[in-house]
């Protein structure tokens, strides 16, 4: 008994590597006045793609304000806090493209500092993406993508041992809009090498303007990730004809897949449960409410949870567990500013 206990508890902390390729940004954030924003006509509480009028507004941040830069982009959120969910050394994998530039440099150190083993490509056309995050008595978002948007398929062909290294594989839905080949190499190794898969639909116009190469990609995936407003575009774009969640994810579920493998369909409401469809069948999973005078920052909530989820799920953790180290996760990052963790190992 005390011998497949002990094998229990090894089988667990024995962590699979976990691969992630998408657009990095470095988030520049910094408390601002009004007046600042009023400058270069930037909304409260909107998050807009950055045109050329707004392009001087990073090198102002950094020349006039207290500056934090903070690693960034859906899927190297995901894989930061994977890593800080992990605890275990060489745990995480990245790819995407970067300039060799000073914001660069400071988005390499930042996510080396948080553990994670970074293969950038080096994009010659264009500056390393970024994100300017002016805190007021909100938040407004200024992207600015950049070389992110220039990865190059060859750069995973060439670092393909380090592909060949892991086990999990996660890639958010931003980066159908980059490299939908890298995307289907991927799916395709993972699936012949009978090694997990995953997805995020990650947002409305994705699923609405990207659909045939987000439905070339979903059929290789054994974890398909989202949350409600996305799980309602869905339904809609593909006429599912219900806007019942768990209805929704039964039916992603059950969408064409390689070889007809079952999938899980993970859908994230907020406050209210995680639902989860798998075989025909759902599951809700309670989520703790956080008192509101404890909420900072619901930026990154998303990219959060499924970090911790693929953590557990690395340790061999059944699915109520991933699920709930998931919750912890994004538990945690919505308490603090930006997609952050403690420089201390999670409670959990």
């Amino acid at each position: 008994r005390l011998q497949r206990q002990l094998y229990t508890f090894l089988k667990m902390e024995a962590t699979k590597k976990i691969f992630g390729m998408g657009n990095p940004l470095l988030d520049i954030s910094a408390e601002v006045p009004d007046s600042f924003l009023d400058k270069y006509g930037f909304e409260h509480d909107k998050a807009i793609l950055a045109e050329e009028k707004h392009l001087p507004v990073y090198d102002e941040m950094k020349s006039t304000f207290t500056c934090d830069f903070i690693a960034g982009g859906a899927t190297q959120n995901t894989i930061r806090v994977a890593q800080w969910m992990s605890q275990a050394a060489g745990a995480t994998h990245y790819f995407g493209s970067i300039a060799a530039d000073d914001n660069g440099t400071k988005l390499k150190d930042a996510v080396l500092a948080d553990g994670v083993t970074a293969n950038y490509h080096i994009d010659d056309q264009a500056a390393t993406g970024t994100c300017a995050v002016l805190v007021t008595k909100d938040r407004a978002l200024i992207a600015n993508i950049a070389a992110a948007n220039n990865y190059k398929l060859q750069h995973l062909e060439t670092n393909w041992s380090t592909v060949e290294s892991c086990d999990i594989f996660y890639i958010a839905g931003f980066f159908l809009t980059v490299s939908p080949d890298a995307i289907l190499k991927v799916a395709k190794y993972a699936h012949e090498n009978k090694k997990v898969f995953s997805m995020n639909i990650s947002a409305p116009f994705l699923i609405q303007f990207f659909k045939d190469p987000m439905m070339q990609a979903l059929p290789y995936c054994d974890y398909i990730f989202g949350n409600e407003t996305e799980a309602l575009t869905f339904a809609e774009t593909h006429e599912f004809g219900t806007t019942d969640i768990k209805e929704i994810a039964l039916k992603i579920a059950a969408l064409t897949s390689i070889d007809n493998k079952k999938r899980h369909v993970v859908i994230t409401q907020g406050k209210e449960s995680t639902v989860v469809a798998y075989d025909g069948k759902t599951q809700e999973f309670g989520v703790e409410v956080l008192p509101a005078d404890k909420l900072v920052d619901t930026n990154g909530a998303g990219d959060s949870f499924v970090g911790g989820f693929l953590a557990y799920l690395a340790k061999g953790a059944d699915l109520q567990k991933c699920v709930e180290a998931g919750h912890y996760a994004s538990r945690v990052i919505i308490q603090r500013s930006g997609c952050t963790f403690p420089n201390t190992a999670p409670e959990f």
